[in-house]
């Protein structure tokens, strides 16, 4: 049923709590609206874990195409990590699945040294590198070509040392 402001809970799926541990990630599995962005975790929560199974088949929706997305996603090795570490970045495809241009960054932890964003730009890349390109149907091709894709990675592994990489 549609949210009402007479309603006992909240109008999402899902809500934080600060006994929630990791990142307050709410995530609305359908209708997705006019901007695509996608959450990617490093070690996503079982529940989640068919959202990061890659489709055995053409991409056909927003769906599909988000899962493949998460299956692509390939961390740095822990020894070169960041405990928490975010960052976003925003790229498009072409018809034919591949990449316009290199993923742009738009944002990343605050505090964070330029080796640790470079590992992981450098991680990003590889990993949609080695996806790309996607097999889409015409329909889906031609429905996000040129669109922009907005990807926020989240490092939520437990770490072994809780200090950044040093240079």
């Amino acid at each position: 049923s549609p949210c009402s402001v007479l309603g006992e809970g909240p109008c999402t799926p899902y809500f934080c709590s600060t006994f929630n541990n990791g990142p307050c990630i709410p995530e609305i599995d359908y209708p997705y609206g006019q901007n695509l962005q996608v959450t990617v975790l490093s070690k996503p929560d079982d529940k989640d874990a068919p959202k990061y199974v890659k489709p055995d088949h053409d991409l056909d929706t927003i769906g599909d195409l988000f899962a493949a997305l998460r299956s692509c996603w390939m961390p740095p090795p822990e020894k070169e990590a960041q405990p928490g570490m975010q960052m976003s970045v925003k790229f498009s495809f072409r018809r034919d699945g591949g990449l316009i241009a290199p993923p742009r960054v738009t944002y990343f932890t605050p505090g964070a040294s330029v080796q640790t964003r470079d590992i992981y730009l450098g991680a990003i890349n590889a990993s949609l590198g080695n996806c790309a390109p996607l097999s889409l149907t015409k329909g889906l091709g031609s429905a996000i070509a040129g669109r922009p894709i907005m990807i926020r990675f989240v490092d939520n592994r437990t770490l072994k040392s809780d200090s950044p990489p040093q240079p």
